[in-house]
């Protein structure tokens, strides 16, 4: 069996530069360090979103690592679990992110909406606002089918 340690997200983006300095708008990140080619493109950074550290580079397309631009679309979200939705959500908006789904109080018992940000990478963002069972929230999911 493989012991795991941490999961890390690593996103390619077009502009690495221009998406570390959007997180930390957007999300509060703070940079922990950048391995920059003499071209100025970025091999590798990590960056930290509360405890969690995110990893990203800039798009190498000869080495077939593309982006969602590039690519036409992202096939995941990042959930960022925070204090004040709300507030989160207005942040990121003012930083340039666009919204995909607005806020809403969920069947789980979180409140949550979809933001994409600039370099097309999904965002969900939500905060806790009640304890569901598992059982319930599988009784509150069914009932949605049957409106």
């Amino acid at each position: 069996m493989i012991e795991v340690h941490e999961v890390f997200p690593y996103l390619r983006v077009h502009s690495a530069s221009d998406a570390i300095a959007f997180y930390a708008n957007a999300f509060g990140a703070t940079e922990v360090f950048r391995l920059t080619e003499p071209s100025g493109r970025i091999g590798h950074a990590e960056i930290k979103i509360g405890p969690s550290t995110i990893m990203l580079s800039d798009e190498y397309p000869e080495n077939g690592i593309r982006g969602p631009l590039s690519l036409g679309g992202t096939s995941f979200a990042i959930h960022l679990h925070v204090a004040d939705v709300n507030q989160a959500f207005e942040q990121a908006i003012e930083a340039g992110a666009t919204e995909v789904r607005a806020l809403k109080d969920q069947f789980y018992g979180e409140r949550s909406g979809v933001v994409r940000d600039p370099f097309g990478h999904e965002w969900l963002l939500g905060s806790h606002i009640e304890s569901v069972s598992t059982e319930e929230m599988q009784r509150r999911y069914t009932a949605l089918f049957r409106k």
